[in-house]
C-alpha cells in the first residue's frame, strides 16, 4: 500500500502561525500564513490547516504525518501563566531555587533584578530524606511526612508538583517512592521528578528545570489534546509529532511528559532550515538568522553541524543578559536571541535613549500599521515608513498596512528626540540591525569562530528585510534568501529526524572509572531512548545511537563535550577518552592543563531515526521577463532623500537573473531588501544569493 504523500508542518510564532505542506511525490509546497490567536493558539493552527486543505484541494487522508512546533511553553514561562505548582525538596534545600548560583549577571547594577522562582516559597516543602552523592541512603524517606504535605497540597488546590531530591540522578529510589505516594494522594495533579526531567548534577538548574516542567505541564497537556483532537476531527489520521528544542521530533506522549523540552521548538526549525539551504548551495559555515514578528534568533554551525547545548535560560529578567533568566538543563540547539522582531515596540529607555523591545505588539493588537488597535511604534511600522514594505502586499495582501497609522505611532517618539518621522524610523531600523550584529559577533567570538567567513541564511518574515544591514555589521559578504523564507521554521521541521536524548550524571576520574557501572547506565539510557523513538514510528533497524561525554579537568566548574563511540566500554577505552578530550579542549582553549587529572561528568545518549530526505520541485518558469514591476521611493541613508528603487516579484525571476542593488524583491511571506553595495542573483533551488561588493 502506497504511503500518503503529504508532509504537514505547523509553526506557531508570537505574531504569525505558519503552515507548510510538502507533496513528497511531486515536490510541490503549499503555504498558509495567518495571525496567531490568543489566548488559545490552537485556534490558528486548526483554522490554518483547514484553509490549507481547502485552498490546495488536499484530502485529510493524503497527509502522512504532522510536525508541530509552538511558542506556548516559552510564553507560559515568560508571562508566568502556568499552573499553581508546589516543589518538594530534600529537607534544608527548598530555597535552592531562590539562592540560585549566587552570581550577579551585572556586577555594577545596584538595583539588579533576578528572576523570581516559578514556585513561591510557601509552596516549597522540605521532605525529610537524604541520599549521598555516591547513591547511598543516609536518611530514609519520611513517607508519613510526605503524605501530610500532600494533604496540605490538596487544600491548596495545587495543579502540579515538582519533586527534586538531592542526588536523585545517582539513586532515584526516594523520588520514585515520592511519585507513587503523590499519585495516590493527588491523582489529578501533574507530577515531574528531577531524575526523569533533568538527571544531572548542579542543584539549582536541576530544581529550576524540574519546576519549569511541572509549571507548564498542565497547559501543555491541554493544548496538545486540543490540537490532536482538532486534527482528528478534521479527518487527519496521520501521527502528530512535536518539534523539540534539540532539532528532533517526538511523540505527543513524550512531549506531554517533558514539555520543557519544547521551549525553543519553533526557532529550532529556523536553524535547521539554515543548514538545509546552506548545504544545498555548498556552504557548510552558516549563520542561520531567523527574524520573525516577535524575536530574532541566530545559530552558528561548526564544521557544518549545529551545536547542542544542555545549559540555557528562559524568561530573562534582563533581556539578552546571560544569568538573568531561569536556567534549564534541557538539550537544545545552541541559539542566541540576538534582537527584536517586526512587532517589537520602539521606546525611550530610562536614560532617554531610543531602544527596541523586549515588549512586542504580537498579533493582537499588532503593529500600528495593521490597523487592529495597536498605537505604539514597532519595527514593522519603521520598515513601512522607510519604503521597504509594500502596504498592499504584506503577507501576500492578506494584511493591508496603514501608512498613516504607522506615521502617527512614531509622532511622539520623534518629537521627544526632535527628529523627523523618517529619520526616527531610520534610527529604529538601524538600531535593530546594530544590536543584532553586536550580539552575533560576541556569540561567535566566545566560541572562537571567525564569523566574517560565514554565509548568512536569512529566514522569517522580517529576516530578509534586515539581512543586508546585519550582515554588513558582521563583515559577512554572502547571504542566502531561500524560497519560502517567511515560513522558514515550518519548512525546517520537514528536515527534522525523530530523535530523543537522555543524560545521566556519573562523576569519576578517568583512571578510576568503573566501566561496568558506566555500561549499565548507557544500556539503560539507550533502551529508554529506543522505546520512545520506536513509539514515534521508526523501525528498530533504522534507529541509530550516539554518545557524548561531558569531561573536564578536576577542579574546573564546567565541562567540554566530546563525542565518543557508543559501545561496550573497557579499560582500553580510557586512553582514547583522554585523547579525544584533549583534542577538543585544545581546540576550544588553545592549550592543555598538563598533569591535572581528567574526569567524566555527564553521559549523554542520543537515539535518532534517519534524517528525512526531502526533494523540492524546481521553481516554475516565470511568467514575466525579470524586469521590475514597479518603483517606489525608499530611504537608504539617513541624510539623503528617499531614492526611487526598482521593485521585483520573486516569482517572476528565473534562475540566473541578477541585478545590483539597491532593489527590493517581494514575495507573499517576506520582502528582501538589497541595499547599495550588494547584488542579487537567482541561484539553484530557487534561492536568492546576495553578495557584497560584486555582481553575483
Amino acid at each position: 500500500m502506497t504511503a500518503p504523500p503529504i508532509l504537514l508542518t505547523v509553526d506557531i510564532g508570537g505574531t504569525f502561525t505558519d503552515i507548510v505542506a510538502l507533496d513528497s511525490v511531486s515536490g510541490t509546497i503549499t503555504v498558509e500564513k495567518l495571525l496567531t490567536t490568543y489566548p488559545d493558539p490552537s485556534g490558528a493552527v486548526l483554522a490554518g490547516v483547514a484553509n490549507l486543505l481547502e485552498n490546495a484541494r488536499l484530502a485529510p487522508a493524503s497527509i502522512r504525518y504532522v510536525v508541530h512546533g509552538t511558542t506556548l511553553i516559552t510564553n507560559t514561562l515568560i508571562e508566568r501563566k502556568g499552573a499553581k505548582t508546589a516543589l518538594l525538596t530534600t529537607a534544608g534545600f527548598r530555597d535552592a531555587v531562590e539562592i540560585g548560583n549566587e552570581g550577579r549577571y551585572d556586577m555594577y547594577d545596584l538595583a539588579l533584578k533576578k528572576p523570581a522562582p516559578l514556585v513561591e516559597r510557601r509552596l516549597r516543602f522540605d521532605v525529610p530524606e537524604r541520599i549521598l552523592a555516591d547513591g547511598r541512603v543516609r536518611q530514609a524517606l519520611d513517607e508519613a511526612c510526605l503524605r501530610e504535605i500532600c494533604a496540605a497540597l490538596r487544600a491548596e488546590t495545587i495543579e502540579a508538583v515538582a519533586i527534586c531530591f538531592l542526588h536523585a540522578y545517582t539513586n532515584p529510589a526516594h523520588e520514585l517512592a515520592a511519585l507513587e505516594i503523590a499519585r495516590d494522594e493527588l491523582p489529578a495533579v501533574s507530577l515531574s521528578a528531577s531524575h526523569q526531567v533533568a538527571p544531572g548534577m548542579r542543584e539549582y538548574p536541576r530544581a529550576s528545570t524540574t519546576s519549569a516542567n511541572a509549571y507548564v505541564q498542565p497547559a501543555a497537556e491541554r493544548y496538545l489534546e486540543r490540537v490532536a483532537s482538532g486534527l482528528g476531527a478534521s479527518g487527519i489520521r496521520a501521527p502528530l509529532n512535536i518539534m523539540l528544542s534539540s532539532g528532533g521530533t517526538t511523540t505527543v506522549a513524550a512531549a506531554r511528559a517533558f514539555p520543557v523540552r519544547l521551549v525553543e521548538s519553533g526557532p529550532a526549525g529556523g536553524a535547521l532550515a539554515g543548514v538545509y539551504w546552506g548545504r544545498l548551495l555548498g556552504r557548510s559555515d552558516v549563520l542561520a538568522f531567523d527574524m520573525g514578528g516577535t524575536t530574532a534568533k541566530a545559530a552558528l554551525t561548526r564544521a557544518g553541524d549545529l551545536a547542542i547545548s544542555h545549559q540555557s535560560e528562559v524568561a530573562h529578567a534582563h533581556r539578552f543578559k546571560r544569568g538573568s533568566g531561569l536556567p534549564l538543563m534541557t538539550p537544545m540547539i545552541e541559539m542566541i536571541e540576538i534582537g527584536a522582531g517586526g512587532g517589537s515596540i520602539a521606546r525611550l529607555n530610562p536614560l532617554g535613549l531610543p531602544a527596541v523591545g523586549p515588549q512586542s505588539a504580537g498579533s493582537a493588537p499588532g503593529p500600528a500599521a495593521y490597523g487592529l488597535g495597536g498605537r505604539e511604534p514597532t519595527v514593522t511600522d519603521a520598515d513601512l515608513l522607510l519604503g521597504y514594505l509594500n502596504p498592499d502586499y504584506f503577507a501576500g495582501g492578506s494584511i493591508r498596512l496603514n501608512v498613516e497609522k504607522a506615521r502617527a505611532s512614531f509622532a511622539g517618539l520623534a518629537a521627544a528626540l526632535n527628529l523627523t518621522l523618517d529619520r526616527m524610523a531610520w534610527g529604529v531600523h538601524q538600531l535593530v540591525n546594530e544590536n543584532m550584529a553586536a550580539a552575533a559577533r560576541v556569540h561567535a567570538a566566545e566560541r572562537g569562530l571567525e564569523i566574517r567567513r560565514y554565509c548568512m541564511v536569512a529566514t522569517g518574515g522580517a529576516g530578509p528585510v534586515h539581512a543586508c544591514g546585519v550582515a554588513q555589521g558582521l563583515g559577512i559578504r554572502e547571504i542566502i534568501i531561500p524560497p519560502l523564507a517567511g515560513v522558514g521554521s515550518a519548512f525546517g521541521f520537514l528536515t527534522a529526524p525523530i530523535a530523543f536524548d537522555f543524560t545521566r550524571s556519573y562523576v569519576a576520574k578517568l583512571r578510576e572509572l568503573d566501566v561496568a557501572e558506566v555500561n549499565a547506565i548507557l544500556r539503560e539510557l539507550e533502551r529508554e531512548g529506543r522505546r520512545i523513538v520506536e513509539a514515534a514510528g521508526v523501525p528498530a533497524p533504522d534507529i541509530s545511537a550516539s554518545l557524548n561525554i561531558d569531561m573536564r579537568y578536576v577542579g574546573q566548574g564546567y565541562e567540554v563535550r566530546v563525542p565518543f563511540p557508543l559501545e561496550t566500554l573497557t579499560k582500553d577505552h580510557i586512553a582514547k577518552m583522554q585523547q579525544v578530550f584533549e583534542d577538543e579542549y585544545r581546540a576550544f582553549y588553545g592549550k592543555l592543563a598538563d598533569g591535572v587529572p581528567i574526569e567524566a561528568v555527564n553521559w549523554r545518549v542520543l537515539i535518532s531515526g534517519p534524517k528525512p530526505t526531502i526533494e523540492i520541485a524546481a521553481p516554475e518558469a516565470p511568467a514575466g521577463d525579470g524586469a521590475p514591476y514597479a518603483c517606489r521611493p525608499v530611504r537608504l541613508a539617513p541624510d539623503q532623500a528617499p531614492q526611487v528603487t526598482p521593485v521585483y516579484r520573486r516569482e517572476q525571476l528565473a534562475q540566473g537573473w541578477s541585478a545590483e542593488g539597491p532593489l527590493i524583491i517581494e514575495e507573499a511571506a517576506s520582502t528582501t531588501v538589497v541595499t547599495p553595495g550588494w547584488s542579487a542573483r537567482m541561484a539553484a533551488g530557487g534561492c536568492l544569493l546576495l553578495k557584497r561588493g560584486e555582481l553575483a
